[in-house]
């Protein structure tokens, strides 16, 4: 089996519209004549290899379902949709949507099957093929190097279990999620202008000094002691000697550890002589210039958490430790410990294993033991000088049990130091009894605390604590979305989109945009280039300026990864005609439909499919959508009519003028004279963008009198709407630059054309090379049909694998066909010869001249120094 393509979707997808999906794209060779039943002892293998694939059901209602399909038989590329799927289930990554389906070419199939972790996902394909084929040639794989594998992948790529719990309360109250760093935990919540950001639990409302007050463990004390808070007595030193001084001031037992030191690095406890100091000091000075010297506090260790100045949870935490039984080692007693099925891999379980590292042997060291020493029965031996969780340490909830006055002094201390979400650890005796009482201490502050002692608790009741978090980013009311309108089509896409974002600016948003000429917000281009896909959609979405987000979404984009977005508010399919066909897969119209019909499928419940009415194949789609369906018609049909009748609203040009229309009520909107960029009701495809865009406007609330104003203020110039039926004036010629680049594009521009009064027209025209050659041919039917005098041919810049002047001669044959003299068409190496050659056939005429660009900036810069831009 080869594998020929392997594609992660992480949006909105032609194959599931809430789940990231992988596609891999698999050739099973010879295997497509070997279904699993006629592969001798194929099904008992695999039960072996992995018999957890017992619990899938496939087509059949109950466990076993899949097995039985193998015994059935079935094909390879099956089989190595539950493979994957398995693979990552097993290295805990729950997941379970799949399926495999065939493609035209034989033994070629497309498996897509859901995933957690991307990576992760794309390497369990990998891992699928590879087993499939161990157990197809007779053998029973060892499957735990893949899944010790995945689960390392999982570890290094995906969110900690602090940031994972506010994303997941996130996706509960449907606010939307950006990952902003691949494999780290910097996460947008939000959209636009209501975004937000978290980095594990650190906030936008995290104060850099109160985070510097706390990773500096000396003022953090200074300061709380300060305000009265009690703390253990102390200083920091850079010297033995000095640290010798502090020691006999407060006394021992001591605790020495590097001022800037984590997770218990440095540190050394119940120091009881001037001996154990010195070497606790040599410890400390490796990870710290600064080293604190503070008195010992007796009691356990208690974590209470902060959050938006309440406390609401806290933990009883106990480092790593054996427990002595009097006959195994200390290596056999952790080993027994991380057998435990709680614990994992990193942040994979609630518990971590016991990493045996330099901090455990310095403690068995001062201890007098080593691994293989046997502990005494009873003795209890802590492995770690910090109780974290990641090294190993417990936690019990105690929240239930915790004394009021601990908690209110707890949040106290998180207003003192300023920080928004902290962990103040608390040492006592007994948390139920307040702190002065019993002699205990605030030992430490802490800035982004972990939640994981909280969400998983080794005993005691589990606190979703991100609720509170979520709380304070989003209290009730404020919203965590902008409005997005999502807009695709074959032709008439960037024109639309402009338009509504010309008319949404003018009604007083900040609007983001996307085209095939960059990323816009506001006025300013901020990203050049064909945007039209899922990341030019996030740059928008990124942006905190912005108000409203309106997307041209390309079907390159939508088959390559899907959408950039998890839904819209209102999403519009303009039309869809023959383009791109025989591309990635898409051979007919339906096809393609089918394709864009993704951007309404992902568009809410209460949102709008904003639908051409006069495009059969178009309007059919709102079948597809769980959206309002809305309607846009350049001539009233049964179809719009029913629409309306059963409610429907709609926006329809009625004579020369574009209405609004609810049941049997009109309302005007504006007389298509009053809109520059229908060139005198010439320009039809622009009426039916202006149709379409006066509906989108309408729907997210904007007065008519404001859209009015919009369209009457929209140009079709290079500088609004560049390669879009654009008008210069150059002494006695008139051009127009526009990128028609299928047959329908065609159609409208050489109808434009034919419409306007001029005596001699010449005609720049070209095809991208991608295209079938039934529409090349058509494109120059269609220019043939023309009454242009001339034609200039040139090829694109980009040959997209056709030969050099191949799709000129093509089109030069159709245009001899159609009964153009060869006298009348020329082919040119490119388009600025093919340009400098209409100019020579112009002269000094009074000529009408078509430039079909492939480069629109680069030609209006030729034509810049000399033209005058005019609105006809």
């Amino acid at each position: 089996m080869k594998i020929l393509e392997i594609r992660a979707f992480r949006g909105p997808n032609i194959y599931h519209l809430r789940k990231p999906c992988i596609c891999m794209t698999l050739d099973i060779g010879e295997l497509e004549d070997k279904p699993t039943n006629k592969i001798k002892g194929f099904k008992e293998r695999i039960e072996k290899t992995i018999p957890t694939l017992y619990s899938h059901r496939c087509s059949y209602d109950f466990e076993g379902g899949f097995l039985k399909r193998v015994e059935e038989g079935t094909w390879m590329g099956h089989v190595v949709e539950h493979v994957a799927l398995e693979l990552q289930c097993l290295a805990k990554m729950e997941t379970g949507y799949g399926k495999a389906r065939s493609e035209k070419k034989k033994g070629v199939y497309k498996i897509i099957y859901s995933y957690v972790v991307e990576e992760a996902g794309k390497k369990a394909g990998e891992f699928a093929v590879e087993i499939v084929e161990k157990i197809i040639d007779g053998g029973i794989p060892d499957i735990k190097p893949y899944i010790n594998e995945l689960l390392e992948i999982r570890e290094k790529w995906a969110y900690g279990p602090s940031t994972q719990s506010i994303i997941d309360e996130a996706k509960r109250r449907n606010i939307p999620v950006i990952r902003l760093w691949e494999d780290g935990n910097l996460v947008q919540l939000g959209y636009g202008k209501y975004s937000k950001r978290i980095w594990a639990t650190t906030t936008n409302n995290t104060s850099n000094i109160a985070v510097e007050i706390a990773c500096d463990k000396d003022i953090t004390k200074k300061i709380l002691k300060d305000s009265g808070i009690p703390v253990p007595e102390g200083g920091v030193v850079y010297d033995y000697e000095s640290a010798k001084e502090i020691a006999e001031k407060i006394g021992f037992p001591v605790v020495c550890k590097p001022l800037d030191g984590n997770q218990g690095k440095g540190v050394t406890t119940n120091i009881r002589s001037f001996d154990e100091l010195k070497e606790a000091f040599k410890y400390a000075k490796n990870y710290s210039k600064k080293v604190i010297i503070e008195e010992h506090v007796e009691g356990e260790d208690y974590r209470i958490l902060v959050i938006n100045g309440k406390a609401v949870a806290c933990a009883r935490r106990t480092p790593a430790h054996v427990i002595g039984d009097g006959k195994s080692t200390i290596r056999e007693l952790v080993e027994k410990i991380n057998s435990d099925e709680r614990r994992g891999i990193g942040h994979e379980k609630p518990l971590t294993k016991i990493k045996i590292d330099e901090i455990t042997h310095e403690i068995l060291k001062r201890k007098g033991y080593t691994l293989d020493s046997v502990l005494p029965k009873g003795e209890i031996l802590y492995l770690k000088t910090s109780a974290n969780l990641s090294t190993g340490g417990e936690a019990e909830d105690v929240t239930d049990i915790a004394h009021p006055s601990n908690l209110r002094l707890a949040e106290r201390v998180a207003r003192i130091t300023g920080l928004d979400i902290a962990g103040i650890d608390f040492i006592c005796k007994d948390i139920t009894k307040p702190l002065h009482e019993i002699k205990g201490k605030v030992v430490e502050v802490n800035a982004a605390p972990g939640f994981r002692m909280h969400l998983y608790p080794s005993k005691g009741k589990s606190r979703n604590v991100a609720v509170f978090v979520l709380d304070m980013l989003f209290p009730p009311g404020v919203p965590s979305r902008i409005p997005i309108v999502s807009i695709t089509g074959t032709n008439g896409k960037t024109t639309t989109v402009r338009m509504v974002s010309h008319i949404l600016r003018i009604s007083g948003k900040k609007v983001g945009f996307t085209t095939t000429e960059g990323i816009y917000i506001g006025n300013e281009r901020i990203v050049k280039g064909d945007t039209t896909g899922p990341w030019s959609a996030k740059v928008v979405l990124k942006d905190p300026s912005v108000e409203v987000a309106v997307f041209e979404t390309a079907r390159g984009g939508i088959l390559r990864e899907g959408l950039g977005y998890d839904y819209a508010d209102i999403g519009c399919v303009l039309n869809v005609s023959e383009d791109h066909l025989g591309l990635r897969g898409i051979e007919t119209v339906e096809e393609m439909a089918e394709v864009k019909s993704v951007v309404i499928e992902a568009v809410k419940k209460e949102g709008f499919a904003v639908l051409n009415a006069c495009d059969e194949v178009v309007r059919n789609l709102h079948k597809n959508t769980i959206a309002k369906p809305a309607y846009f018609c350049l001539k009233r049909n049964e179809f719009f009519e029913k629409h309306l009748q059963i409610g429907g609203i709609g926006m329809l040009l009625d004579g020369d003028t574009i209405c609004l229309c609810k049941g049997d009520l009109r309302i005007p909107v504006i007389n298509i004279s009053e809109i520059p960029s229908a060139f005198e009701g010439r320009a039809m495809f622009n009426i039916e963008n202006a149709l379409a865009a006066s509906l989108i406007t309408y729907l997210l609330g904007v007065p008519l009198e404001t859209i009015a104003e919009g369209l009457r203020t929209f140009h079709s110039s290079f500088h609004e709407n560049p390669g879009r039926a654009n008008f210069i004036s150059i002494g006695k010629w008139k051009i127009i630059l526009d990128y028609a680049h299928n047959p329908k594009a065609y159609e409208m521009i050489f109808s434009l054309i034919n419409s306007l009064p001029y005596e001699f027209k010449i005609a720049v025209i070209g095809a991208p090379g991608d295209r079938r050659n039934i529409d090349i041919r058509k494109m120059a039917e269609i220019a043939g049909n023309s009454d242009v005098h001339y034609f200039v041919i040139r090829d694109d810049w980009d040959l997209r694998g056709r030969k050099p002047k191949e799709v000129p001669l093509m089109m030069k044959n159709v245009l001899k066909e159609k009964g153009v003299s060869e006298d009348r068409i020329f082919i040119m190496d490119d388009e600025e010869e093919a340009i400098f050659c209409a100019f020579q056939l112009a002269e000094n005429k009074e000529a009408l001249i078509l430039i079909i660009v492939d480069d629109v900036e680069k030609v209006y810069g030729k034509l810049y120094p000399r033209k005058k831009e005019v609105v006809i």
